[in-house]
């Protein structure tokens, strides 16, 4: 399995931007052929131990039954829309993959 993790900083972190991020990654990205799991959220703001990441507002968990599948989600049309309507809003965008079992 491959693990996708993707964590966006936005620009404008006000409550609703972030809300609305929230809503498209569930709009866009969600029933991809061969995702076996997925969630997205925020940060827990209250975690702020030395060794916790504190540069970003959305989190994204991604597991894929295969290599396969990644690459063709990353391609797919709904995965690049997603994309286009939403990076104008990322000031930073930093993505994680990891073989998984």
């Amino acid at each position: 399995m491959l693990g996708h993790m993707v964590y966006f900083t936005l620009k404008d972190k006000s409550p609703a931007s972030i809300e609305k991020m929230l809503q498209a990654c569930r709009k866009y990205l969600t029933g991809h052929p061969g995702t076996k799991f997925f969630a997205v959220g925020t940060r827990v703001p209250d975690l702020t131990r030395s060794v916790n990441q504190l540069d970003f507002d959305v989190a994204l968990q991604m597991i894929f039954d295969s290599r396969e599948a990644h690459d063709a989600y990353q391609v797919a049309p709904r995965h690049e829309q997603f994309i286009e309507e939403n990076k104008a809003n990322w000031e930073k965008v930093r993505v994680f993959d990891a073989n998984v079992s």
